[in-house]
């Protein structure tokens, strides 16, 4: 079933909407979620929370023709807000690594006319990435959507994970100079 006709059931308020979603991204969103809160039980609770978000969101929301993003965004969410709730030290830690990669090249919103200009940043890095080649945009991805780790980055796409550090220190750096070009004060 086609994204548009999942989102219609969700519309209708018809609980196959939830059947027919998991059938179609089951597996995806909890691979997604897994990486994220590192066991499968805890996927697989944020897969059903995802699902009862998504009954919650639509309406008002419709999102007809990026269903698996949207969904995917929320499962994302809900799973780092796990980790964050349990408390999970080295989950934790790894996610302030993260954030200490990126934090070089992404203004932090501190306060309210910062979080007015999100719609720009995001149309920034959409911007950017769409300048990077397809398997430096795609490990870029991994790491910082899907939080791959750098070996498993390294295994999907047959590169050293030496190779994979150094790519993802290059985009960054790109990142960084694209955004300042856009007027982003880093």
């Amino acid at each position: 079933m086609n994204d548009a006709k999942i989102v219609e059931l969700y519309l209708k308020r018809e609980e196959s909407a939830i059947r027919q979603t998991a059938e179609k991204y089951g597996r995806r969103l909890r691979s997604l979620s897994c990486g994220i809160v590192g066991d499968l039980s805890t996927a697989e609770e944020c897969e059903n929370d995802t699902y009862m978000e998504a009954w919650n969101s639509i309406p008002p929301h419709e999102p007809k023709k990026y269903l698996y993003a949207f969904l995917a965004r929320i499962i994302r969410h809900i799973s780092i807000d796990r980790c964050r709730s349990r408390s999970r030290l080295k989950r934790s830690a790894f996610l302030c690594e993260l954030s200490d990669e990126l934090e070089q090249c992404i203004p932090a919103p501190d306060d309210t006319e910062c979080r007015i200009d999100d719609y720009l940043l995001r149309e920034a890095i959409n911007g950017f990435l769409g300048t990077l080649e397809e398997e430096k945009r795609s490990i870029f991805l991994r790491r910082y959507w899907y939080l791959d780790s750098v070996s498993a980055i390294a295994g999907r796409f047959s590169l050293s994970e030496s190779n994979v550090k150094t790519i993802l220190f290059r985009c960054r750096s790109r990142l960084r100079s694209y955004l300042e070009k856009e007027g982003y004060d880093l």
